[in-house]
């Protein structure tokens, strides 16, 4: 990985001639993404970020960081202990620049700890992180795992089944063309920045109803807190 979403984070943080971001995936064209959304205050939030902050309690897990922006509001406005942990070596540094008192280069798979956390925070998609449904069990295990006994896991994510084109053929029953076996919401993204382009990695959007089936094989309850405007949704995911 050459990391490039977060060279573009530690770009923004270091007046470093940031340059906006392209994204592509595998159902749509390439778009360009302003780093410095990436470090929005409370204020510049959509709804479902804003409520889950004001949502968190205790000791907070913010799995997969970025530039800190989440961390950061619990941390200063609501005097929330807060560790954040991402996967990239900048963004873990702009973190750190920023203010953020308690930040770690760790993949949520590898993160061991013997406390146990009463929030746990993935936004953005949080569910991106599982890449594909196979791997949405694991992941799952391990958050429930990092719960305290009255802890909520907070994750967003959106039904993009709206991306899909009607099925007009003479056996369709008005629903959605969706080719191949694998789940719509499993998509590969790709990330290009400065004129580098980064490998394409998987990306899982989860609807509403497979998260919370997902959630419940896994010993979890699954309550939907809050639709947004645009097929999205905010859940809390707790133990049964």
């Amino acid at each position: 990985m050459k990391d490039l979403f977060g060279k573009a984070i530690l770009d923004f943080q270091t007046n470093n001639s940031p340059e906006d971001l392209i994204t592509e995936t595998t159902i749509s064209e390439e778009d360009e993404m302003s780093v410095a959304y990436l470090f929005r205050d409370f204020s510049g939030m959509p709804k479902i970020e804003q409520q889950a902050l004001q949502l968190c309690k205790g000791k907070v897990l913010d799995v997969g960081c970025g530039a800190g922006s989440h961390s950061l509001y619990l941390q200063k406005e609501k005097n929330l202990e807060v560790t954040a942990i991402d996967i990239s070596n900048n963004a873990v540094e702009a973190c750190q620049l920023r203010g953020v008192s308690n930040v770690l280069k760790i993949d949520i798979l590898e993160f061991n700890s013997d406390e146990k956390f009463d929030t746990i925070l993935l936004l953005m998609n949080g569910t991106g992180i599982f890449g594909k449904l196979e791997h949405v069990t694991k992941y799952l295990q391990k958050l429930k795992s990092l719960l305290a006994e009255n802890g909520q896991i907070l994750i967003d994510s959106s039904d993009i089944i709206y991306m899909f084109d009607e099925d007009d053929s003479e056996n369709s029953e008005g629903g959605k063309w969706i080719s191949g076996d694998a789940y719509y919401g499993e998509l590969e993204f790709t990330i290009s920045y400065k004129g580098e382009k980064e490998a394409p990695f998987p990306w899982l959007y989860m609807d509403y109803n497979t998260l919370q089936n997902a959630a419940v094989a896994n010993g979890l309850k699954c309550e939907l807190v809050l639709e947004g405007d645009h097929y999205d949704y905010l859940a809390r995911l707790s133990n049964l």
